[in-house]
C-alpha cells in the first residue's frame, strides 16, 4: 500500500464537489424546462378544447368556454367556473373567448364563397413559477390561442 503526498489528500472529493455543482444545476434546469414544457402544453390543449366547443354551440355566451380553458370543464357557477384550475395561477381573467357575437369585426373571415364566422380562445399572461430560480428562471408565457370555424 502506498500512501499519497499529504498535499493530494482531499483532491477527489474536491473534483467531485466541482464536478457536482454543473451537473446539479444541469439537472434542475432540465426537469424545470421540462415542468415548463408540460404546462405550456396542457394550456394549449385547453385552448384547443374550448375553441372547439365553442365553434358547436349558440354564438354569444363564451364563458363555458372559457371555464373549458381553465378547469377544463365546461361547468359554471354564477360568473365563474365550478371547478379548480388545471395548473397554478391560471385565472379566468386571462382567458378571452369571441365568437360572431362577443367579437364580431374580429371574427369574419371572407372567402372565395361567402363569409365563414370564426371562434378564438385566448390565453395570455401566464406566469411559469419555478421551483429552482437559480437553474430556469420563472418565466410569462406569451398569448397560447386557438381558432375554429363556427359550425352554426
Amino acid at each position: 500500500m502506498t500512501s499519497r503526498p499529504f498535499h493530494q489528500r482531499g483532491a477527489a472529493a474536491i473534483e467531485f464537489a466541482i464536478l457536482m455543482v454543473p451537473l446539479t444545476i444541469l439537472t434542475f434546469g432540465v426537469t424545470e424546462a421540462g415542468r415548463a414544457i408540460y404546462q405550456f402544453n396542457t394550456i394549449a390543449k385547453s385552448v384547443r378544447q374550448a375553441a372547439r366547443y365553442q365553434s358547436s354551440v349558440t354564438p354569444g355566451n363564451t364563458l363555458a368556454a372559457r371555464c373549458i380553458a381553465v378547469t377544463g370543464s365546461p361547468s359554471v357557477s354564477g360568473q365563474g367556473c365550478a371547478g379548480a384550475p388545471m395548473l397554478p395561477g391560471l385565472t379566468l381573467a386571462q382567458v378571452t373567448a369571441c365568437d360572431r357575437l362577443s367579437c364580431a369585426d374580429h371574427n369574419l373571415q371572407p372567402t372565395g364563397r361567402g363569409v365563414v364566422n370564426l371562434v378564438s380562445v385566448t390565453v395570455t399572461g401566464y406566469p411559469f413559477t419555478s421551483m429552482v430560480p437559480f437553474a430556469m428562471p420563472s418565466v410569462t408565457f406569451g398569448p397560447i390561442h386557438a381558432t375554429m370555424v363556427q359550425s352554426l
